[in-house]
């Protein structure tokens, strides 16, 4: 099975949970959505400046579960929007093969 389509399968799994658990049962707001996965990267940030194992996965480190939780919440907006994620992924892969080094920036 290739990544794509395991991101698939797993992306569909994923959807699938959150209409299962009613956070579909509405029309969603795709800027509600995008402020969400923000607010996991946040939720990260506050993991990692304080070192916080998860409260709800205590065998991961907070940033760990947060970051899951933006993969979650990213692949969830996909299937529901039928946003071709996993395609762009890719592409942009390859795209970033051919830039030069630090896309040209100085750091």
């Amino acid at each position: 099975m290739t990544f794509a389509e395991e991101w698939k399968t797993v992306q569909a799994k994923i959807h699938q949970n959150a209409v299962d658990r009613g956070f579909w049962d509405k029309e969603r707001n795709e800027g509600e959505i995008i402020a969400l996965i923000h607010s996991e990267l946040s939720e990260g940030l506050e993991a990692l400046r304080k070192d916080l194992d998860d409260d709800k996965i205590p065998e991961f480190k907070g940033i760990e579960a947060e970051l899951a939780d933006v993969v979650i919440r990213l692949m969830d907006y996909a299937e529901g929007f039928n946003y071709r994620v996993v395609e762009a992924i890719e592409t942009k892969m390859v795209m970033n093969q051919s830039r030069e080094r630090m896309h040209g920036k100085k750091f």
